[in-house]
């Protein structure tokens, strides 16, 4: 039993090789074969040098030849395989066996290197799978149970020991740790967590053991998302990707069809040999076919989509990528976005005698179901003074404005100005809110049975980071345009703190799309970055929509088609950057490839040709090695 193990598993581990290098022996046994057939004709043993020739044919260009013959009859097309098979075919027809097996091997060796090329750009996308634990440890009634992370519920509480990649996201309910997040956001530097704070699956705990209580299932949790978006851009393919593939199936009909003239009309026009008109056909099969051309894109853009999400920046699709490198905009929600999007109470105002205690207790109870950034500061600073709150009667809320809802009987509205607008407010009170937004501070009015009660104003805080980003886009000649439903008081106040010229304040969520529109029509490619449901119509507009990852909605991260999983602002002129020298690099590479085919085919035709068959294939697989190679730059 233990001999037959050991055998089983000797055999797949052979297999395993064979299948990851399966290219490279083929490539290398071609090569053997054609130095036994040279060897051979040295030897004048004739019969032995053809078969070892056409063991160097069969190997090196039976796997090719397959995928030509199926593009032809499956697909009714034909391709760059089918065309290098004809050339050596071609060679061998008129006697020039080496030259054929060169060519093979050649392109042989091509495809090797393109396969593990384009392997090592995959690498780091495929790595962010092996980041996915399969089991955690479940405690029930004081007990330790091992479990499939797949089984695990909401509500469920996992122990993660120091050392151990956290299984599922959740909230820490009990212990203290330090944190890798590297998988997550692309940080490098240990985040410190305790009671209360949210973990992600996929996370590497430090020191300290950690209870958690499973926040999402295995396959909502934020590092299955990533794997998901990650793998459809990988999929999705840019329009000058789509372009190019398009283009390859006529242009290699055309390739064809001018062969076959090459091997008809020059002996008639300029006097060549049948031999002659015949080997340069068969060299111009090879230089003019587009391998180079179609490898000038695809590398590039996976290069750099890898390279953005080991920063953090998750990109949907290689279109979003070509997209973002032309961005002549770049317009920021307020709220989560420029700020941190968690604000807080500064000002309680009664208007009537009640006291700042009272006004706080009835606003906050009133807020205490909703999901707004600024009710969730108004209930957390009722909670900080412990003040115990009831629950709203059939609350709504009024999308961009605030909401409406009953308490004790009263109807009591909460919000803008815009909301209380069939409600007078005294001139003194309204100044008074007037000089708290001048200080880049929100207002929140509170009525009651039609009557307004008082205000509460609220500060986020600017993010650090904000002016500085602002500046480096400035820089770049990119416009910088700040989109709020907040007034237009405090959007300025924030525009001046973040060095932002061009304010739209007051904006429900339609007239941001609007704005979006006519930001488009007067500069160009416009990036919205935005984080709440309310931003979500306006970055499906944007050209680009940018979402923040860890603070922002799923709604917005759906709708976005790229994510910044640290909520690091400062990634979005990175993502520029990367744009811009992505587009370099295609286009140095579709310059470079088209070059070099016309300088092939030319040195072909000039006089009875300046080149041979092996030369022509070296300097046509050799470009294709070349554009791959740059589009790996990317990953740096």
């Amino acid at each position: 039993m233990t001999e037959l193990t050991v055998d089983t598993k000797i055999k797949s581990s052979y297999t395993d090789i064979w299948e990851k290098h399966k290219s490279a022996i083929l490539t290398a046994l071609c090569l053997l074969f054609i130095l036994l057939a040279w060897w051979a004709g040295k030897q004048n043993m004739s019969t032995v040098e053809i078969i070892f020739f056409l063991l160097a044919y069969v190997i090196g260009g039976y796997q090719k030849a397959i995928e030509g013959l199926s593009t032809l009859f499956k697909e009714k097309d034909l391709d760059v395989d089918l065309l290098m098979v004809v050339a050596a075919i071609g060679a061998v027809a008129i006697g020039y066996w080496m030259d054929g097996a060169i060519l093979i091997f050649i392109f042989s060796l091509s495809g090797t290197l393109e396969e593990y090329t384009m392997e090592k750009t995959n690498k780091d996308i495929k790595s962010i799978m092996k980041l996915r634990p399969e089991e955690a440890v479940l405690l029930e009634n004081g007990m330790e149970k091992n479990v499939k992370v797949e089984d695990l519920k909401k509500g469920d509480v996992i122990l993660v020991r120091p050392g151990e990649r956290i299984s599922a996201d959740g909230i820490i309910v009990g212990g203290y740790s330090a944190i890798n997040e590297a998988s997550i956001t692309g940080e490098s530097i240990p985040a410190d967590k305790k009671t209360g704070d949210e973990v992600f699956s996929g996370t590497i705990n430090g020191q300290g053991a950690l209870e958690i209580e499973v926040s999402k299932p295995a396959e909502e949790t934020v590092l299955s998302k990533i794997i998901h978006l990650v793998q459809e851009a990988q999929n999705e393919k840019p329009p000058s990707q789509q372009f190019v593939e398009r283009f390859e199936g006529i242009y290699a009909k055309v390739v064809v069809t001018v062969a076959v003239l090459l091997m008809i009309l020059p002996p008639y026009l300029f006097n060549w040999t049948w031999n002659d008109t015949i080997y340069r056909a068969m060299i111009f099969l090879v230089v003019a076919s587009p391998c180079a051309l179609v490898s000038s894109i695809m590398p590039a853009m996976l290069s750099g989509i890898s390279n953005a999400a080991r920063k953090g920046v998750l990109f949907k699709g290689g279109v979003h990528l070509e997209n973002i490198g032309g961005v002549k905009v770049v317009a920021f929600d307020k709220t989560g976005t420029l700020t941190f999007g968690r604000p807080k109470v500064i000002d309680v105002v009664p208007f009537t005698e009640m006291s700042e205690q009272e006004l706080l207790h009835l606003a906050a109870s009133v807020e205490t179901l909703s999901e707004h950034p600024i009710a969730k500061a108004i209930v957390r600073e009722a909670n900080n003074q412990k003040l115990s709150l009831s629950k709203p009667e059939e609350l709504q809320a009024v999308h961009g404005l605030g909401v409406h809802g009953y308490l004790d009987g009263k109807e009591y509205k909460i919000g803008k100005r815009d909301m209380l607008a069939d409600i007078s407010v005294s001139d003194k009170d309204l100044k008074n809110a007037t000089f708290l937004e001048e200080q880049g501070k929100t207002v929140i009015f509170i009525a009651a049975d039609g009557n307004a009660i008082g205000l509460i104003s609220v500060e986020d805080t600017i993010r650090p980071q904000a002016k500085k980003v602002i500046e480096e886009l400035k820089s770049k000649g990119i416009k910088i345009a700040l989109l709020t439903g907040d007034t237009s008081t405090t959007g300025n106040a924030i525009a001046k703190q973040a060095g932002i010229d061009e304010v739209y304040a007051e904006l429900l969520p339609e007239q941001k799309v609007d704005t979006i529109k006519q930001l488009e029509k007067k500069y160009g490619k416009v990036a919205m970055v935005g984080d709440g449901v309310n931003d979500a119509p306006a970055l499906a507009t944007a050209s680009v929509g940018i979402a923040m990852g860890s603070g922002g909605t799923d709604v917005a991260m759906e709708t976005a088609d790229i994510i910044l999983m640290a909520d690091n602002i400062e990634n979005i002129p990175f993502a520029i950057n990367l744009g811009r020298r992505a587009s370099r690099v295609i286009k140095q590479n579709i310059v470079f490839a088209v070059a070099v085919a016309l300088t092939l085919i030319t040195l072909n035709f000039i006089g009875q040709g300046q080149i041979t068959l092996p030369e022509g294939v070296v300097g046509h697989e050799g470009s294709t090695v070349l554009v791959i190679l740059s589009g790996l730059r990317l990953l740096r």
